[in-house]
């Protein structure tokens, strides 16, 4: 039996062989030393010093250091370690957007962030972090099912968190998950508070009244309190859409025409798709009020001009009228094609998020599988009627610029109004999408380049002049963006595709559709590309460049 240990002291067993090369032999007794001679050593405990711990208490990493207060934080810890090369200095514009300003911190370590400046500041004894962590994660859900990009929204919460004065903030945002941590100091616990998203819906009006409310909270001349925040954010929960039902239904019939006369038709093939397209989007939302998934409401709402294409083909076959049924069927693709959401998609994988981005590329290939069955399904039943639908003739007959640019410009109208977009922003943005176009149409009718390139290039300016246009505003880049690439989307290639697919041509129908897929990749690479062109080399209101944005420096072929 072994005894257990009486105290702290025994609590390591002494060993009974230790002996030193100094010990007198054996009954050999030495003189005692004086006192005033006994050497010291310097792992001598001082006097005084209690050594004892209490029983059972081991401690913790995580426990406040002996004589620091309780509330001891980063701004009271110790000078650290300084490398030989030094801390490189962070030097923040302050004219700059705040977008800019918080993408330049969220892009850095954490160590290496500046301590906040709060820039709201209405109690002593320090912010509600509970009440501003649920503020940030509220504001972020908007912004998430608003379809911001992921970097975007991670932005937005850092900079409201910071505007309040908490430090030590880590957003993550995934495709339907939020979540935000605050470390008080390296001393404490760290609090954590998440919000998952379960509806999204577009309405720009409210994108725009939430950034708005960002820019307020994060400007010093702006008072906003916590309770103020709140009431503000629920009056833009429970606004009502700027545009009624069936406002909505006229823009998809708009923008169904004025796809069709963009790529060849008149004012019969205008007509026809525009009542196709309305006809599918009633038959949508009626699905919706039932509560039938999304993937099914496309697959509806993608039959009415597919139909209406087959019908027109027999009709002039039979009667043999000079009408061109594809420009119909491109028309309703126009208003199906989910492009907020692949510019969105391929903007978070440019940016690093890449779980958001496959979930978001994924949506895109649902909708768009959706389009193809609704589409099939009909095209397949006017094969077997004898309509003569053919995949080789092309649906452009001659240029017709003046005629062109209005359509385009009509069409990024009615996508502005689709979008639910502010009013005073539905006439840049279709200003916008006519020079979009013109870009393209010079690019590739008059220089014959490739469609693919003449796109991205196209694109990249519409991102260009978005950015710049909402840098200036302190507002979202996308009520500025979406709707003007419309003219851009690939609907004839898709219908090419598609048709070429039901006629058991799955050489050109693939060769197709995988050019639909270059120019969707082409707009979306685009218009990021050139959002970042206007963070780097333009210059922001007050004469100061922007702030530099470090990237993570990715590993190359290892």
């Amino acid at each position: 039996m072994v005894a257990e240990p009486d105290g702290p002291e025994d609590r390591k067993p002494q060993s009974d062989e230790a002996h030193s090369a100094f010990t007198p032999p054996f009954g050999v007794e030495q003189p005692p030393v004086p006192d005033d001679d006994r050497p010291t050593s310097e792992f001598a405990l001082p006097e005084g010093l209690n050594t004892e711990q209490p029983a059972g208490s081991e401690g913790s990493a995580f426990d406040t250091p002996p004589g620091l207060p309780a509330s001891y934080g980063v701004r009271q810890s110790p000078p650290s370690f300084t490398p030989a090369e030094g801390i490189p200095m962070v030097r923040i514009v302050k004219e700059a957007p705040w977008q800019d300003q918080m993408r330049t911190l969220l892009r850095m370590p954490v160590g290496e962030r500046p301590v906040p400046e709060p820039v709201q500041r209405h109690d002593d004894a320090g912010p509600a972090v509970p009440r501003v962590l649920d503020l940030t994660l509220r504001i972020g859900e908007l912004l998430l099912a608003g379809g911001e990009g992921a970097e975007d929204v991670e932005t937005a919460m850092f900079g409201v968190s910071r505007a309040y004065g908490l430090d030590r903030c880590e957003p993550t945002v995934t495709f339907t998950l939020l979540s935000i941590s605050h470390q008080p100091s390296l001393v404490e616990d760290p609090v954590t508070a998440s919000r998952t998203v379960r509806r999204r819906g577009t309405d720009y009006t409210r994108l725009a009244a939430v950034y708005t409310l960002i820019d307020d909270i994060t400007t010093e001349s702006t008072d906003v309190t916590l309770e103020e925040a709140y009431r503000r954010l629920a009056e833009i929960r429970r606004n009502r859409h700027p545009y009624p039902g069936w406002a909505l239904t006229v823009a998809s019939g708009v923008l169904a025409g004025s796809a069709s006369v963009l790529v060849g038709g008149d004012l019969v093939v205008f007509v026809a798709a525009a009542l196709c397209a309305m006809l599918g989007d009633r038959l949508a939302w009626l699905c919706a009020g039932r509560g039938l998934p999304e993937f099914y409401q496309f697959v509806i709402a993608a039959m009415p001009p597919a139909a209406m294409g087959v019908a027109l083909t027999l009709l002039s076959s039979a009667e043999h009228w000079d009408i061109r049924p594809s420009a119909v069927v491109t028309g309703g693709l126009f208003a199906l094609l989910p492009g907020r959401a692949l510019v969105a998609g391929v903007q978070d994988g440019l940016t690093g998020y890449y779980i958001t981005a496959a979930a978001r590329l994924l949506e895109v290939m649902y909708f768009f599988i959706a389009i193809v069955i609704g589409v099939l399904l009909v095209l397949y039943l006017g094969v077997q009627l004898g309509a003569e639908l053919n995949p080789d003739s092309s649906i452009h007959t001659h240029p017709r610029p003046l005629l062109q640019i209005l359509v385009s410009v009509a069409l990024s109208f009615a996508f502005a109004i689709l979008l639910q977009q502010e009013r005073s922003t539905v006439l840049l943005v279709s200003l916008n999408g006519g020079v979009a176009w013109v870009v393209y149409a010079a690019m590739h009718d008059v220089g014959h380049i490739s469609p693919v390139a003449a796109t991205a290039v196209a694109a990249g300016l519409v991102g260009l002049f978005g950015q710049l246009l909402s840098r200036y505003q302190f507002a979202s880049a996308l009520p500025y963006v979406t709707a003007a690439i419309g003219p851009l989307l690939p609907g004839s290639a898709t219908y090419f595709g598609l048709l070429g697919i039901a006629q058991n041509d799955l050489d050109k129908g693939l060769a197709s559709l995988s050019k639909a897929v270059a120019l969707a990749l082409a707009i979306a690479i685009g218009v990021n590309l050139g959002g970042e062109i206007s963070r780097l080399f333009l210059r922001v209101p007050g004469g100061g460049r922007t702030s530099g944005r470090r990237a993570a420096k990715r590993t190359r072929g290892f």
